[in-house]
């Protein structure tokens, strides 16, 4: 899954967003999720209706770990720009248990956020000094802005060198209990 899959709120190094935060009506991928969501509602329905906004999800099958680990392994991994932008995160794991304990529970619907609890405290860097320490390797190699940019163009590189910092509210008020709320064991989980 592409680090723009859920881009609703709009980039803040200190903002914090929750579901019930304003925001998609900023740039492409917003607007892009807004339209999926509006098209996901059917007025007049009886049924009841639940949308599920992701993070990043990592996992061991693909997503955004895959493009990370080649580089990683060989020592060459480290923060994009500053490091410093908020990087919200999800074990893919807990975000298919997440819609499965929306959908098992009749009584909830609106919108939930996919992320873990200690993603709000995550950064690109310290995501990146994590993922090393996973993989046993030194995460030192800062990727500069122009490159970033000069490889992924400017609307994919505002997404990863500005991050969102996304809570979870409704979805931990709603009682799920992730599996992995911290970045270490979801990493250690992914990469052994």
């Amino acid at each position: 899954m592409d680090p723009y899959h859920r881009r609703y709120y709009r980039p803040s190094p200190t903002a914090e967003y929750t579901e019930d935060s304003a925001g998609g009506d900023f740039d492409f991928f917003s607007r892009l999720v807004s339209s999926w969501e509006a098209a996901a509602v059917i007025h007049g329905s009886p049924t009841r209706g639940a949308i599920v906004r992701s993070g990043v999800v990592l996992g061991r099958d693909g997503g955004a770990i895959s493009r990370m680990l080649w580089p990683f392994r060989l020592g060459l991994g480290g923060p994009l720009g500053s490091g410093l932008q908020p990087f919200p995160w999800i074990h893919v794991r807990d975000l298919s248990g997440i819609v499965c304990h929306v959908l098992e529970s009749e009584c909830l619907q609106g919108i939930f956020n996919g992320v873990s609890p200690s993603s709000p405290s995550t950064s690109n860097g310290s995501f990146a000094q994590e993922l090393g320490a996973a993989l046993g390797r030194p995460a030192l190699l800062t990727v500069p802005a122009w490159a970033v940019r000069a490889v992924f163009g400017a609307e994919r590189a505002t997404m990863l060198l500005e991050g969102q910092r996304v809570v979870p509210k409704r979805t931990l008020e709603s009682g799920y209990r992730f599996i992995f709320p911290d970045l270490s064991a979801a990493l250690k989980d992914i990469v052994a």
